[in-house]
């Protein structure tokens, strides 16, 4: 019996973080917080898994007090994976300078706006900036330039690409896309206004997978909860994946379980049906 009951016990919580973790004000409630510091106790990791870079999670990360020697975090869709103490990168998977100039000229020939991460800041091509680009910059908590492709320096790498524009110019856009991009990168939704492009090995099912490994944690332990199409391979990899109540329906249909709306506590109502119990 104990045997049974310790296979089935969750040592790893992958949570996304927009439309998920965090309610529809982008905070974290206290019902949710008090949920996570009590899974925290009993020594389990909650990871936050986000299409945001690290500086966009850092704020949820202190709040939580998840930034200890063995906390890890999953930013830009997977494109990183980060031991939270010392800052030791465990995985990551860079774009070249090409990568971005391929993916710029895309974007410009299929009408949509565009813009790029390195570690340090958000650049945008678009004179005419999307109000987009600007939210992504606020809740990324990365400053945002505007630099002409020609003035970029040719030696720099990105840890993700992005085609943003308003949710029926996007749709209408990835009607377009060409075979030789999506070949080329892995191309998902993160809202119904951002197209994430990154490197294939890349993702959020991989890399979660990649950092249970380095932890020595079976997928049956391995829960993860979400809300749209950049979460789908980390609900395919974990043992106990969990739709948000918010969820787009692609993830509702991939997810074993469905919990309530970021407006209503899923998160906490995961947490305490699954690792609390």
């Amino acid at each position: 019996m104990d045997m049974g009951r310790r296979q089935s016990t969750i040592e790893l919580v992958a949570i996304d973080m927009d439309g998920t973790l965090l309610d529809p004000a982008h905070k974290l409630t206290a019902r949710v917080k008090q949920a996570i510091a009590q899974a925290r106790a009993l020594g389990v990791h909650i990871v936050l898994t986000s299409g945001r870079p690290v500086p966009g999670l850092a704020p949820f990360l202190h709040e939580l007090g998840i930034e200890g020697d063995d906390d890890y975090c999953i930013a830009c869709n997977g494109g990183l994976v980060q031991r939270i103490g010392p800052r030791e990168t465990v995985v990551e998977y860079p774009l070249s300078f090409d990568d971005f100039v391929y993916c710029e000229q895309v974007a410009r020939e299929i009408g949509v706006h565009f813009q790029a991460l390195d570690a340090q800041r958000m650049y945008t091509p678009n004179q005419d900036i999307s109000i987009y680009t600007v939210a992504d910059s606020h809740l990324s908590r990365m400053p945002l330039s505007y630099r002409r492709v020609a003035d970029m320096d040719p030696g720099m790498s990105f840890i993700k690409l992005m085609m943003i524009d308003e949710p029926d110019v996007l749709d209408a856009a990835i009607a377009r896309l060409p075979a030789a991009l999506t070949e080329r990168f892995a191309v998902l939704k993160s809202a119904p206004f951002f197209l994430e492009v990154f490197d294939h090995r890349a993702g959020k099912g991989p890399s979660l997978q990649k950092l249970a490994e380095h932890l020595g944690i079976d997928r049956a332990n391995v829960m993860a909860i979400g809300d749209q199409e950049n979460d789908l391979t980390m609900l395919q990899y974990a043992g106990t994946s969990v739709a948000m109540g918010n969820a787009i329906d692609a993830v509702k249909a991939t997810a074993r379980f469905e919990t309530a709306t970021n407006a209503d506590e899923g998160v906490a109502r995961a947490i305490e049906r699954f690792v609390l119990q």
